[in-house]
């Protein structure tokens, strides 16, 4: 089996309407190895009156590790006095991210108004700074219906452009295959430059372009294809963990320990037959 088996996280927003206590029992119990968490994560509960260091020491409790840290949107292209409360948000989910020993921090591009990709490039690399004086790394997510960092090219253009050693990119496999780089299409991505990985399927049908992309669906239920994807992150030997992201509002309705336990066994699954026809070819 691939060493990718035991390196499968939940994603808070998969479970977006259950409480981040649950959410961490229900990963354990389910068998992930981890949870990715986000700022928003730490702001219900600092809302609901814990301070930050409680909920920093109820993670700590949960025995699961945290494989990645999203931080609070708009980053990339913010301006002025957003820009300034962006990066010092920034500095304390490093912090937080520090404190439990978590090594990557994911930058989505956001809602703010999009500007050149030389500014995104210099916003990610200050970003990058930032992470940099936590020991951390910094993911850039390209995501489909952005109007400017929605393809595979376009995220590597500005990793290229902030030359900052502690950044790569995050492959979502939703956001690939519906920008058209499903598949193989991160094949010539040098392997150093993957830091992040999220999974979750696409459905059949014509691709939205607007809107959040709270469609997705659990792994092998729609059209992702899923033995290339996975046969070419395991021959990149991509080290860190794929974390399931599936915000869907059906799912929400459902019992949160069964969507959980679905994503996973799925996943699994799929993980055993990209391994198992791996070996095959070889064996020609």
């Amino acid at each position: 089996m691939s060493p990718l088996h035991d390196r499968i996280g939940l994603h808070s927003w998969t479970l977006d309407t259950t409480p981040l206590a649950d959410v961490l029992r229900i990963a354990r119990e389910a068998g992930y190895n981890a949870v990715e968490l986000r700022h928003v994560d730490f702001k219900r509960c600092i809302e609901a009156g814990m301070s930050n260091e409680q909920v920093l020491d109820m993670i700590r409790a949960s025995g699961i590790e945290v494989s990645c840290m999203g931080l609070e949107s708009g980053t990339i292209f913010a301006r002025g006095d957003e820009q300034r409360r962006l990066f010092d948000s920034m500095d304390k989910m490093c912090a937080r991210a520090a404190a439990l020993d978590c090594e990557v921090m994911m930058v989505a591009p956001g809602t703010n108004p999009a500007g050149s990709l030389q500014e995104a490039a210099r916003n990610f690399a200050i970003g990058g700074e930032i992470a940099q004086k936590y020991g951390l790394l910094c993911a850039l997510e390209f995501n489909s219906r952005h109007p400017v960092v929605n393809r595979l090219a376009v995220a590597r253009e500005i990793l290229a452009l902030a030359n900052q050693p502690n950044c790569g990119l995050l492959i979502d496999t939703y956001h690939a295959q519906c920008a058209g780089d499903g598949g193989r299409a991160f094949e010539d991505v040098p392997a150093s430059d993957i830091i992040a990985f999220q999974f979750s399927d696409v459905p059949p049908g014509p691709i939205s372009r607007t809107g959040t992309a709270l469609d997705r669906l659990p792994p092998g239920k729609g059209v992702v294809r899923w033995r290339e994807v996975l046969q070419l992150l395991m021959e990149k030997g991509y080290e860190r963990y794929i974390n399931y992201e599936a915000p869907n509002s059906a799912q929400w309705s459902r019992p949160p320990a069964e969507v959980a336990r679905e994503g996973i066994t799925l996943i699994k699954a799929l993980l055993a037959d990209a391994t198992a026809a791996a070996r095959r070819a070889a064996n020609r």
